[in-house]
């Protein structure tokens, strides 16, 4: 395998709160390795959740996501080749889980990490291989030209196709364990709700039983209000979840965490 998926950002104000919302709903651990004073991670055994604070000129919210691969200079080479657009950036050492940030064609931000990469250490909470019983399955974006975004991290990171019904507006490139969900962005599917602009969307979790999940976030929720998930109420909030609903069809039930990250959620 080439490549994988092997974290997820968010950027939030209460990041140390929404760390604990992830430990707490979906059993993620936080890392050794993390670094409390500046950001939380926490993990699945496979995909690391990195949750940084807000700092000034950055927006909240789900903000890129990452790709481990076994050779840069391969997919670094294949971007120059085919894809002259697209830039990348080393980081400093103190994104340890960031050897370089760069970008799809549409300016769809994302990590790429090598094992070895000088400023790249590990920083996630790893197991011997298999699942936890809850885990991230999926990530999603949304961008203008979804199938043209597909072939790229076809291409580049070797992904494999997904599959998809023939009515499915999205593409689908999967590492076999984590989806990238490539979703059409058009203005006019926010009818009735606030515009929100391309980039990414949600994070999907695969989970073991979906009634003890709901159960768990209800016990969750009241034993601490801080940690229940955001609302999607109101006429807005309403045709933001109908418009969830009929975005993504790998999970089941759609949902917020508590700082307001869409989620989607599957049950074995």
């Amino acid at each position: 395998m080439f490549a994988k998926i092997n974290h997820v950002a968010i950027v939030s104000r209460d990041y140390a709160q929404l760390a604990q919302f992830y430990e707490a709903v979906f059993g993620m651990r936080t890392s050794a390795k993390t670094r409390p004073g500046s950001a939380v991670t926490v993990g699945d055994g496979y995909v690391g959740l990195n949750i940084n604070p807000r700092r000034a000129g950055r927006a909240a919210g789900l903000d890129h996501f990452g790709i481990e691969v076994e050779d840069a200079e391969t997919a670094f080479e294949r971007m120059r080749k085919n894809y002259p657009s697209v830039k990348w950036l080393k980081r400093p050492s103190n994104r340890p889980f960031a050897g370089i940030t760069t970008h799809d064609p549409d300016g769809n931000v994302f990590d790429i990490s090598q094992k070895d990469m000088k400023n790249r250490t590990s920083v996630y909470v790893e197991n011997d291989g298999k699942a936890n019983p809850r885990h991230i399955n999926h990530v999603a974006m949304r961008t203008m030209r979804p199938a043209e975004m597909a072939d790229f991290f076809y291409d580049v990171f070797e992904l494999a196709p997904g599959n998809k019904k023939p009515d499915d507006r999205n593409h689908y490139a999967t590492d076999g364990r984590v989806t990238l969900v490539i979703m059409p962005w058009e203005i006019t599917d926010y009818e009735g709700t606030g515009i929100i602009t391309p980039g990414m969307d949600h994070i999907g979790f695969k989970v073991e039983n979906m009634q003890t999940f709901k159960a768990d976030v209800e016990r969750i929720a009241a034993d601490n209000p801080r940690l229940a998930p955001a609302p999607m109420s109101g006429a807005e909030g309403k045709a933001l979840e109908q418009l969830f609903r009929r975005s993504c069809p790998l999970g089941t039930y759609k949902m917020a965490d508590c700082d307001g990250i869409l989620i989607d959620v599957a049950a074995d």
